[in-house]
């Protein structure tokens, strides 16, 4: 694999000639929130405090609220109108957990039907990785097979060695933006060799662990065993934190609004950990909260591992830093009885 850098000094001159051709998003703080938004075209100061974002990139592909369609009542019929979002962009310094992310919810929005409004910005966005050098406490990515410097599923991937980044050519659209010979040197084999060493390293700083083996069947076996879920449930409130800003949480809500004979059709972000997000007319199959905490763990580590063959969680430790009760997802499957166990527990 090709390997090329860059001088911190001149990532601005390269962030610019991007610019110029699509919408640049990068680690963005705002408010004391972190997130993935327009560049502002003049700090890039961000890629020495910057660790991850509060809100994940699926946002920038799977916004939280959206138009799908504008309608109006005429006398010849209705009048419908989509909206067109084909805009090329760059989204940089997308952490190895977000990319996997990205490519699970890839799977989800096209494995039984393709929606175009997710895959319009989609096949429309050039993703460009950043090595984790400083993972946080809670981060558990390696428990998911998952590396700090991980390239899959993006297009290049930059790694801060220093006073340099250092660039990996991931794909043919990803080569297609480094050609600027007077800013976008070779790499030398010191470069390379620091450059793994240090990727060496990093793994080992993920120091949060769980152990994962065999968790679907865990989870199979212990499925009607209230007396752990109201456990594990004990300390949740049910704000819907942890899902909304998961990387894989993909569910939403369709609503209409109308008025006189104009309206227009909105998809929102709807969470699991709602008491109305199965409400029937005639009864809430999730009313109580534990079964709507096993929802969202069996979700992510035993349904979609039989459905797509992946889990739907990165490690990325979201869910465990911003919880406002600290309710951990690593200790409760940790706590998930062996298989045997949760048999004869019945």
């Amino acid at each position: 694999m090709n390997s090329k850098k860059i001088n911190k000094k001149d990532l601005k001159k390269l962030l610019d000639t991007w610019r110029r051709d699509f919408n640049l998003i990068v680690p963005v703080l705002e408010n004391e929130v972190i997130t993935m938004d327009v560049w502002d075209g003049k700090d890039t100061a961000f890629i020495d405090w910057y660790r991850n974002t509060v809100v994940p990139p699926k946002a920038n592909f799977l916004p939280p609220g959206e138009k799908m369609i504008s309608f109006e009542k005429k006398k010849d019929g209705i009048v419908l109108e989509i909206p067109r979002n084909g805009q090329r962009q760059i989204i940089f310094g997308v952490r190895p957990c977000d990319a996997r992310s990205i490519a699970i919810i890839d799977d989800v929005f096209t494995e039984t039907y393709e929606d175009t409004y997710y895959l319009s910005r989609r096949n429309n966005t050039i993703v460009i990785g950043l090595s984790c050098n400083s993972p946080y406490d809670s981060c558990f990515c390696t428990s998911l097979n998952i590396n700090p410097v991980e390239s899959a599923h993006v297009d290049l991937l930059f790694t801060d060695i220093g006073d340099d980044l250092l660039i990996e050519e991931i794909t043919e659209r990803g080569k297609g933006l480094l050609n600027m010979p007077d800013t976008i040197k070779k790499a030398t084999k010191a470069d390379t060799e620091k450059g793994q060493a240090l990727k060496d390293s990093l793994a080992a700083k993920v120091t949060k662990q769980v152990n994962v083996k065999d968790m679907e069947h865990r989870l199979q076996a212990c499925f009607n065993d209230r007396e752990f879920w109201e456990k594990a449930a004990a300390k949740c409130i049910g704000c819907g934190i942890c899902t909304f800003l998961c990387p894989t949480c993909f569910c939403f809500d369709i609503n209409d609004e109308m008025l006189k004979k104009q309206g227009a059709r909105y998809r929102s972000w709807d969470s699991c950990s709602f008491k109305a997000y199965t409400r029937m007319p005639m009864e809430n199959p999730r009313e109580e909260r534990w079964r709507r905490v096993r929802q969202k763990v069996c979700h992510k580590y035993q349904f979609l591992p039989a459905n797509l063959g992946v889990t739907a969680c990165t490690g990325c430790g979201r869910c465990i830093r911003l919880c406002p009760v600290n309710w951990d997802i690593t200790q409760v499957l940790a706590g998930v009885p062996q298989k045997e166990a949760a048999r004869s527990a019945k």
